[in-house]
């Protein structure tokens, strides 16, 4: 997570050398991630913890990026609003968010946590500390967010839907979870369903609520203002 953090830090110092007010909007983005983070944890599967002899070390270590996401979403709405920033953000978040996660997971891979369930060894399964064959739920969630960098990318170089990056991102992973948290070892509240898969669900509506309002309308001057104040390949070709 530090190295996320560290790394996220370095690309955003860049962009706010256009603008002081993005380094404000950063930080809020950092400050809500973390409060969504804890937040959303306790809801899906800290509350299990209460009364239990590790209590205290759960409480204060868990956290989860399904409440980072919508909690820095918010941050950053809420931050552009008190500082008067007119342009879009998502676009570089949506950049950002994946390099993160990838570099948090990485974390977790090395602690043992976030495993998949118990499974027949296969090709494709990884063994826990123990030797048992599980589901490689940390490797596939790096692999879908490297697959999610390489969109980006070229959905920055194509100019391909401008101010929707990281509605797009919300929906793809809040869908990814929900699908992907039949095969981790989560805590249940009832039936298959864990509290994550809730969160996922809220996630992708999030997304595609914040989709919908700008595609019919509601911050197309903020996606001009943005594409104004991004650089220009001289030889490509004005639209008409």
């Amino acid at each position: 997570m530090l190295a996320g953090i560290v790394g996220s830090i370095l690309f955003w110092s860049r962009l706010a050398r256009r603008d002081e007010r993005l380094l404000t909007i950063y930080v809020a983005a950092l400050i809500g991630a973390f409060l969504g983070a804890k937040v959303v944890y306790l809801l899906a599967e800290g509350y299990q913890h209460l009364g239990a002899s590790d209590m205290w070390l759960q409480l204060a270590t868990g956290k989860t990026i399904l409440g980072g996401l919508p909690g820095g979403y918010v941050a950053v709405e809420i931050a552009k609003r008190l500082v008067g920033y007119p342009g879009i953000t998502g676009d570089s978040f949506a950049t950002i968010a994946p390099f993160g996660i990838i570099l948090g997971r990485m974390g977790c891979w090395f602690h043992g946590c976030c495993q998949g369930k118990v499974c027949d060894r296969a090709w494709f399964t990884v063994a826990d500390a123990a030797g048992i064959a599980r589901w490689p739920s940390v490797p596939v969630e790096v692999l879908f967010n490297l697959a999610m960098i390489a969109v980006f990318l070229w959905l920055r170089r194509a100019r391909r839907l401008p101010g929707q990056h990281f509605h797009i991102y919300l929906i793809a992973y809040g869908g990814f979870r929900f699908l992907h948290e039949f095969l981790r070892e989560e805590p249940k509240v009832f039936g298959p369903v864990t509290g994550y898969q809730i969160a996922a669900l809220a996630v992708a509506g999030l997304g595609v609520t914040g989709f919908v309002r700008r595609r019919g309308g509601h911050g197309r001057q903020e996606a001009l203002l943005t594409n104004r104040n991004q650089p220009r390949d001289r030889h490509s070709k004005r639209n008409p």
